[in-house]
Parts: structure tokens; sequence; C-alpha cells
């Protein structure tokens, strides 16, 4: 078997409303052995993964996958099956997966769930090496691929303290996203965003995270504001360090001035010997360092929030306790054998590492991992009690004093932090501390929360509310108004229009189209961007408080929406392009596809249907929010149904365009003031503004709002170039459109004819990645509308250069053209020029533009020729 393709879908798409991994694969010979052909494949599947019993599949009970698989399945589908069992293996639970044939034998699409995507991708890779082993009679150990894909898993999987902020966060509604590989993360949407670094909100206090990370400075800070802290100073030499632990008194803590998470930390020094190898520790993380007396006691955690007492926890770091026969080594092995400890954060506990903290740890006792403890002598094998290095917690939150809480957050105002851990040693926190025997040993600015969610022992704590209660107060807004528009034709001008029509009333406009990445009307980014990346642009944008998106077909089949839900999702119509690539063959499959938009949206939201296409009204049951219609047809069947369930409709009557509901009726503009219809000449773009006019009017906005916005745009270069900009030459008329479809062709082309009384001449290309029937039946179409077409080679994608130019004349010659009605020119700049060339008094020149801004260009300059003005 062999992957053909392989990739993360991670919004709601083609095939789930769940990310998916879709994987194309090529099963070659096993086509022709079904599992019922291959002698024990099901026997060894289940001594390869029992657990593989649970799985339902179409019998739809315990042990139908197993019931299939005696009856006959292909390859693919037990990939499917097996990838899915890996990732619920490693303690992801993950039920979802389809597998597709496809027209071409041999070859399936599968698609499975993921909770992470590199683990997800992996373990596509592994069944298909299992499954093909299967098919040899060979059974493999999955256990070392399970231990692989955790360790995967623990490596790009969120750490427990954010994952759980992202968790309270989605489980109120807020959205969220990954802002790099680590653990910054926002949370909410453009203008209502905030972000956070684990567990450093956006709004930290800078000052605040400096004063914590000098250890130094933070105490005597402290201390001046009577905050018991054990006595200690700051040392740059080994001498400097022995005359301060000789000042203090032995026992003695050497840390690092600046660090995190225990390194270089040793505690209980001892004597000189120990502060030496304790003191070269420390210099490796930090060049100054802190000696302070050893406070006995406990070690424990207090976390404010928002200046607020919520949790406490008594820490201990990972150790052995002798037996007077093995090693500490094995000590530790044996506690990992607890079923309790896993790798990373996948159980209650870690399992212990013995790594260079470990050995410098043990080095400070002149012990080595080799070395044998008498009986029952305890050793501790890690400087710090962070769980995540095997250490064990205690919820005490229930047990701490009102004074000690009280003095905890005076200590988060007086650093100046809002979210801050409070390390103590004392005997305990039922009582009020002792300067004498207890002090704070240290603050810190980022602090874990996993000692808290997930106790060893105790309460577990929902610390991720309080987060969240702050970033976003009860009442308070975390998303902006998200407009998606999707169909095959008149996406981008709907889309510029909508946003139009909502920046001029007020908005901060966030747009995305196969153009750029627009923000409050700035071209911030040029390419094109009607997939989830533009979005994703869009919502991090911090000043942003609406969202137009342009969904093209390519990023929902790649990646999905780039979004979880809309408020409005606007259907303008389905014809054919792009059929063929990504297994979208059919109208049929094409329409689904599309169709993802309106089912992202909202229950409270609306779906803006064109009520004249069959192919998108037939969807109108698949969205969970509102149904508003639009059609040129007041009389039309569907808008009275509509009309009578008290939906929203929009449609044109006696020339104007209009709103209505049970009960109440809107005018918002004649036709003919409205620039882009062309006095009403242009239907397709009619339809284009119906879409936008029901989309803005579900937003709140009037029809005198939107009437300003709709005679406001016109179809120029600047406000739309590249979709209808007709531009004056001397005495013709040239039109610049992208419309580069048969939908699009047949939508202008009666409109095309009435510009002007001359020929109609057009510089057209067809697009190198459709079918060949496809560009044929292009070009048949572009003979029923023009006189004379110059064919360039713009985007040939696979084929060779001028290929697709030849499959377009022959449509043309099918459709009725003659040879001499047609000129090839490969390069666009080139057959830009000799179309305008052909020009006579009264003729029309339409440019299918590629490069749009250059093709502009060669057109004003070609204007401007006569007067020696050029642009560069």
């Amino acid at each position: 078997m062999k992957i053909i393709e392989m990739r993360a879908i991670r919004g709601p798409n083609y095939y789930s409303r769940h990310p998916v991994i879709f994987m194309q694969l090529d099963i070659e010979k096993l086509e022709s052995k079904p599992t019922d052909m291959v002698p024990g494949f099901k026997d060894n599947l289940a001594i390869m993964m029992p657990s593989l019993l649970e799985h339902r599949c179409s019998p739809g009970e315990v042990g139908g996958f197993f019931e299939r698989l005696v009856r006959g399945t292909w390859a693919g589908h037990v990939v499917e099956h097996v990838s899915l069992e890996l990732q619920c293996l490693t303690g992801h639970e993950v039920t979802f997966g389809k597998t597709f044939s496809t027209n071409q034998p041999g070859i399936y699409n599968l698609v499975y769930r993921y909770l992470d995507y590199k683990s997800g991708l992996r373990a596509g890779e592994m069944a298909v090496e299992l499954v093909g082993k299967l098919y040899e009679g060979i059974i493999t150990d999955v256990q070392p691929l399970i231990e692989e894909l955790k360790l995967i898993a623990v490596s790009s999987l969120l750490g427990p303290s954010t994952q759980s902020i992202v968790d309270e966060a989605t489980s109120r509604g807020i959205s969220h996203f990954r802002l790099n590989d680590d653990s910054y993360v926002q949370l909410g949407q453009g203008v209502r965003q905030r972000r956070i670094q684990a567990t450093m909100m956006d709004n930290t206090s800078a000052l605040g995270v400096e004063i914590a990370d000098d250890k130094e400075n933070a105490k005597k800070l402290l201390y001046s504001m009577g905050i018991p802290v054990p006595e200690g100073r700051s040392v740059r030499t080994a001498d400097e360090a022995l005359k301060a632990a000789e000042s203090i008194g032995y026992p003695v803590v050497v840390k690092p001035l600046i660090g995190n998470h225990g390194r270089g930390v040793t505690i209980n020094v001892i004597n000189k010997e120990e502060l030496l190898v304790a003191y070269e520790i420390a210099c490796e993380i930090c060049e100054i360092c802190l000696i302070e007396k050893y406070l006995e006691g406990f070690d424990f955690r207090i976390l404010v929030i928002d200046g607020k007492f919520v949790a406490a926890a008594l820490r201990e770091p990972a150790y052995v306790i002798g037996n007077g026969k093995d090693t500490i080594r094995q000590l530790i092995e044996e506690i990992n054998k607890d079923p309790e400890r896993g790798i990373g954060h996948e159980k209650n506990l870690t399992r212990i590492t013995a790594d260079s903290m470990t050995e410098r740890l043990l080095a400070v006792k002149k012990l080595t991992l080799e070395s044998v403890l008498a009986e029952g002598i305890k050793r501790y094998v890690k400087s710090t009690a962070n769980l995540s290095s095997g250490g064990t917690a205690l919820d005490v939150t229930e047990n701490v004093h009102p004074l000690n809480q009280l003095m905890a957050e005076r200590i988060s105002q007086i650093i100046g932090l809002n979210v801050i851990g409070i390390d103590i040693i004392a005997d305990s926190l039922e009582k009020p501390l002792s300067s004498d025997s207890s002090g704070v040993v240290e603050v810190n600015a980022a602090p874990g929360f996993r000692m808290h969610l997930n106790p060893t022992k105790g309460t577990r704590r929902n610390i991720a509310s309080h987060i969240i209660n702050m970033l976003f107060p009860p009442g308070s807004t975390h998303a902006v108004p998200i407009v998606a528009v999707t169909g095959t034709n008149g996406k981008t001008t709907t889309t510029r229009l909508i946003s139009h029509i909502l920046g001029l009333n007020g908005r901060t406009v966030g747009m995305t189209s196969t153009d750029a990445v627009i923000i409050n009307n700035i071209p911030i980014l040029t390419g094109d961007y009607s997939g989830p990346e533009g979005t994703r642009k869009v919502m991090m944008d911090s000043t942003i408080d609406m969202a137009v998106l342009e969904v093209a077909r390519g990023g929902i089949l790649r990646s999905g929406l780039g979004y979880d839900e809309s408020d409005v999702g606007v259907f303008l119509n389905i014809s054919s392009d792009h059929l063929g690539e990504g297994g979208i063959d059919t109208l049929e499959e094409l329409t689904r596809l599309k169709s993802t938009v309106i089912e992202a949206v909202k229950r409270s939201g609306y779906a803006v249907f064109n009520a004249d296409d069959p192919m998108v009204l037939s969807c109108i049951d698949k969205t969970p929010g509102s149904p508003v219609l639009f059609s040129r047809y007041p009389d039309h069947p569907a808008l009275k149904t509509n009309y009578d369930k008290g939906n929203l409709n929009v449609t044109v009557q006696d020339g104007n365009i209009i709103i209505q509901r049970k009960g109440w009726r809107s005018t918002v503009a004649s036709v003919i003031e409205i620039p882009i219809t062309f006095d009403g000449k242009a239907w397709f773009n009619v339809e284009n503004v119906m879409a936008a006019v029901a989309a803005t009017a579900v937003l709140g906005l009037n029809e005198v709002n939107i009437r300003a916005g709709l005679v406001s745009f016109s179809p120029s270069i600047g406000q739309s170039p590249g979709r209808m900009n007709v531009i004056d030459v001397g005495n013709f008329k040239v039109v610049v459109d992208y419309g580069h479809n048969i939908g699009a062709i047949k939508a202008t082309g009666e409109f095309i004819k009435s510009l002007m009384p001359g020929r109609k001449i057009r510089m057209a290309s067809g697009v190198g990645n459709r079918r060949t029937e496809d560009i044929i039946a292009f070009g048949r179409a572009l003979a029923e509308y023009y006189d004379h077409i110059v064919i360039c080679d713009a985007d040939p994608r696979e084929r060779s250069v001028g290929e697709t130019a030849q499959i377009v004349k022959e449509g043309l010659l099918k459709g009725g053209f003659s040879p001499d009605m047609i000129t090839i020119v490969i390069d666009e700049r080139e057959a830009t020029r000799i179309s305008l060339d052909m020009a006579n008094p009264g003729d029309l020149i339409v440019l299918q533009a590629d490069n749009i801004t250059q093709v502009i260009k060669d057109v004003l300059n070609y204007k401007k020729e006569s007067t020696g003005l050029r642009l560069k």
C-alpha cells in the first residue's frame, strides 16, 4: 500500500464538523484481496489489537467491525479503524471515521478523527504499515508504537495548565487558536480577543514579572512590607557563597538568582563541600546565585488569581526510599511501574526520569544512580516538587488560615501580578506564618496549575474558571459577528459589498477574499486568502469588530473552515467549476461541499440562500440558523413558503430592492441607482446586491443604512478591481473581469452584449487543472457570446504551457467558431496588447484577467500612450 496524500483538516469540513485526518491511499494489489480472502486476517488483527472488538462499524453493535472483516472489506477500511484505535490506546478517545472509494480502482479516501494532529498523522502512517504486514501474516507488537504516539502528543499538545484554560473557554463557547507551537494562545476574536502564554495573561504586568524573576529583590520587597522571608543574599563567586553560608548558618538553600521550574536549586546544603557543588549547579542557570537560610517544614504552593486566593497545595519532590539492596536507579524504575504514573501529563502521576538534575542532586550527597541506600533512608531525586518531574501534591485549599489567605492576596498586590504562585515553607498553613520558622521562599509569575487541577490526593480545583472570569467578566463579549460567503460566482463582489456597507456604518471590518486580507479598508496581505489562513489573519487583528469572509471550495476541501460557527452564511449559486478535483466530481458533491458554510451557521444566526438556484435551495434544511431567501421573482413559491414561516425575504419588485417579512415590507433602493447593477442590466450583480442586503439586514442595519452603502459602491478599479471594471478607451470600451468559468460566462454574456454596438472581443484563458471536458465546455460557452477570442495561457497548472489554450480552441471550434476568429497568444500581457489593438470604434474588449493589477495597469497605459504618460 502507498499513501498518496495525507493532511490534517482542522475546521468544519466536507466530512465532519470536527477536525479529521484526510488520507488518500492506494491499496495497489490488495484491491483484489478483501479480508475474507486472507486466511486468519480477522484472528490475527484481534490478537494484535483486541480492543478493536469495541468498534461497532456499520452493523452498529459491539464486534461489528470484526463481523465486517469476516464478511469481507478492503484494506483502506481496515486502515481507518486501526488509525482510530492506535489513538484511543494513547488516551485520545476518537471514534469518527469513514472510507470512500473513488473512480480509480484501488484508490480510497479515508478520514478519521484526531485530537492532536501530529499523532493523528503518525497513527495513519503506522496503520498502513501494520495492516500491510497483516496481509503477509505478520502480527506487530503495537506497544512501542503507542509509546511513540504518546511522546509525539506530549511534545505537541498544550500543557495541562494552558489546556485547562482552553477547555474552560471552549465550555463557554469562546473560540481559541494557537499562535505558535508552544503555549501562546488566542481566546476570542478580533477586538474581543485575549491572549495567554501558558498561565501568563496579555495584561500581566511586565514589571511584576521582572520583580518575581529576580528572587533577591522580590524577597527584599516582600520583607519591607512585613512578609516573612528567609534570610539570604546574592553572590557572584564561590568565595562569596562560602562566606554567605557561614554568615547565615548551615543548612542553606542554593539557587540561581533568576530561573524557574526549580532548575539549579539545591536544598538542605549542610557543609562547605556540598555548598561548592550546589553553587556550580546554580551557576549553570544564572551567574548570580542566591544563598538563603534553609527552613525546616513542608513545601506549600498558594495560588492567587485576580487578587483573590483560589487554591493551595502541599508538594513533595520525587524521592526514593532505600531497601538496602537495590540501586537508586532500580528504585526509580520500580516506582515507575506504578500504573498511575505515565508519560508527561497522560496520567495522575508522571514517571520519574533519571536526568542531569538527579545526578547533580545526588552528587551533592556524594551519591550516584548506582548507589544503594540503606533500609528506610529517604532521598530526593528531584529538587523541584513539580508533578511533571514526578512529584506529588495534596490539596489543602480548605485548610489555609484566613490570615495566610490575606497575606497571599497582599503579596499579589505587592509584586503586581494578576496570576501568581507563592511558595511557602512552613509546618502548616492552618495557623498564621511565624517569621522564625516559616516564610515565603519564592514567587512565580507563570505558575503551573496541575497540582491544583489534578492533585495526587484531595479535591480537584477548577482553576481555569477563575482565569476565564478574569479575562471575560460575566456579561462581556468574546466574539465578533462573522459573515461567510460562498458559491461558484460572485463571492468576491458580494463580500466586498457587504464589507463596504458595514464599514460605511461605523464597523471596523476584517475581510478576506481571493485577492487580499483587508482590515478597515486597508489591504494588509495580498493573494488568495479565501481559506482558513485568511480567516485566522482577520481574527488575530485586535481592531476588527466584524468579519466578512469569502469562502472558496479549495479551502474547505483542504483545511476546512477557519472558524467554528458564523452569524450569517451566504450561499450564492452553484455551477460547474473545479469538478474532478479532490474527489468532487459532480454538481451534487460540489453543492454538498459548499453547503458546509450554511451548516456552520449558529442556531441564533441566519443562512442566506439564492432561491433561483435549485441546487442552492436544496440545502435549505441543512442549516441550524433561520433561512433568508432572495430571488429576482417576488412570486417565487419558495419565497412564499419562507414568508409564511415568518422568515425574511429579499426580492425585486417594481424595479426596487425590497425586504419583506410577514406583516412588514420595506424598500431599500431602486435597482437603477445602484452602480454595480449597470442600470439594472447586470442581473448577476443584482443577485449579489440582494444577497448583501439580506446579510446586512439580519445584522441589524436598516434600509437607510443599507442604501447608503449600495449607492456608494461602484464597479471601479479602486473599489472592486477585476470585477466588471468598465474603462473608456477613446472610441471603444474595455471590461476587466476575473470571471473564468462557464457559469460566469453565461451569467455575464447578455450584459456584455448590451454594452457596445460593435464586436465583442475577449481575451480568455482556461485553467490547467480543470478536466479536459470542462475546458472544452468553457470554450463552447465563449462561442455563444463573442465575435473573436484571444486565448492566452495564464494559469497552466499541471499542464504544459499552451496545452490548455489548445483545448479552449477545440471548444470554440465545436461551438461554431471558425479558425480565423481565434488568436492564440500565450503570454497574458502580450495577449492584452493584441486584444486592445484589435479594437475598432464601437467595439468592446473584455479582458479575463488572471494578474488583475498588471492587466489594469496595461490598459491604463494603453489609454495614456497618446499623451506620453505611462504607469510604471
